[in-house]
């Protein structure tokens, strides 16, 4: 009852109230990120929701667009800029997502939304986190986050999955609290974001 009808009024009720609450931090780092990224303050991209549905997600846009003499993007740890590194390492790059999370895109909690590549990448088990709705954070943000591998990742994602009640995902929300106060798992141990998912053997 709760997965199928009041995690989703439970999503859009504090998401609202959230997305107010925080409106002139977004304003302002909106303006902050439209005159350090070339008027492009946000970054929209495609991911797969609920049942793999494509939908877009938005994030403001912490790294420009600067390239190599080839056209190839830089590195991402070259092209983060510092106002986004604040933001990123606050976690306020996640704000805009809380319209997703409005719109019904996305869930308060649930497992990341990844890049659609990756889904012919997935074994059976894995591909079990896209039976619910992605969410802004999640079981395996909050036990390392990008500081984990994918496998433990993806193994959070599936128990999230096949345990998913009200008081899971209170506690989820306290403990992504103290996670973002403490800025824990924010960078993998080799890269400023996350190394590429390249399926598992």
């Amino acid at each position: 009852m709760y997965n199928a009808f009041f995690k989703r009024l439970f999503d859009f009720i504090l998401s609202t109230i959230g997305f107010l609450m925080l409106l002139p931090i977004f304003l302002l780092i909106t303006i902050l990120l439209y005159f350090k990224n070339q008027g492009k303050p946000f970054f929209f991209q495609t991911r797969p929701g609920k049942n793999e549905k494509l939908f877009k997600i938005i994030k403001f846009k912490t790294m420009n667009d600067k390239k190599d003499h080839q056209g190839n993007l830089l590195p991402d740890a070259q092209r983060i800029t510092k106002v986004g590194q604040f933001v990123r390492k606050t976690s306020l790059d996640e704000i805009p997502q809380l319209i997703n999370v409005i719109k019904g895109d996305m869930s308060l909690i649930g497992p990341r939304p990844l890049l659609p590549e990756y889904l012919p990448l997935y074994n059976a088990h894995q591909r079990k986190r896209h039976w619910v709705r992605p969410g802004i954070t999640g079981w395996a943000q909050v036990n390392g986050r990008n500081a984990i591998s994918w496998k433990q990742k993806f193994d959070y994602d599936v128990w999230y999955v096949e345990n998913i009640n009200f008081l899971l995902d209170i506690k989820i929300l306290i403990m992504t609290i103290k996670k973002v106060f403490v800025s824990e798992g924010i960078s993998s141990d080799t890269s400023v974001t996350m190394e590429r998912f390249k399926g598992t053997s």
